[in-house]
């Protein structure tokens, strides 16, 4: 019987070994450093991640925008030319325009310079009404309005861009590239790209 006493004593020593007071402090500080690495990522994703609600806004004023620009007309003329339908170059005379060749940006008419509104005075073709009359135009956070200058949107930005760029067979200088950007709250940019070809001349019914 006693010579069973050493080892029935070392097995109850080995059942009742726990951890040490170091070793516990080591398990603390490597499960402290790797919970702190990862709420870093966590808080810098969080940080930078879209809000789903302002991406939607942001995009919709830039389908909003896009459409708005493509939907203008395309022409040597300025619109309100009388041979803006016509106009088979970007000249004065001829066969090309009787007094307003269209430009890169707003042009000044009459001593008018045109806008989106049309609230220039006088208003007679005040108004843009060329998709490249919108080249550098922009709103500035919390003045976001549609055409006709209704309520603003507050917290977005926009800017526009357009540049005469080739498409597939259409010359650069027949097809334009129109860059819609809007910014919101969360300084995220949405950026949008379209494209516009010539459509004159046409011939008058």
């Amino acid at each position: 019987m006693s010579g069973n006493l050493p080892s029935i004593t070392n097995a109850r020593q080995l059942l009742q070994r726990g951890i040490s007071l170091i070793e516990l402090i080591i398990f603390i500080v490597i499960i402290s450093v790797a919970l702190t690495g990862i709420l870093l990522v966590m808080n810098t994703v969080t940080r930078h991640s879209a809000d789903p609600l302002i991406h939607k806004q942001a995009l919709a004023i830039a389908e909003s925008l896009l459409e708005e620009v493509e939907l203008m007309p395309f022409s040597y003329c300025d619109p309100d030319d009388a041979s803006a339908v016509v106009a088979t170059s970007a000249v004065v005379g001829g066969t090309g325009c009787d007094a307003t060749v269209e430009a890169m940006g707003a042009e000044t008419i009459g001593g008018v310079t045109e806008d989106r509104y049309g609230t220039a005075s006088p208003s007679d073709n005040a108004s843009f009404d060329n998709v490249n009359d919108y080249n550098g135009f922009n709103m500035g956070a919390g003045s976001v309005v549609d055409i006709t200058g209704g309520a603003a949107v507050g917290g977005y930005s926009t800017s526009i861009a357009i540049v005469e760029t080739a498409l597939g067979t259409v010359p650069a200088g027949e097809s334009l590239r129109i860059t819609v950007t809007v910014t919101g709250p969360d300084n995220v940019p949405i950026v949008l790209d379209g494209y516009r070809t010539r459509y004159a001349p046409r011939s008058v019914p």
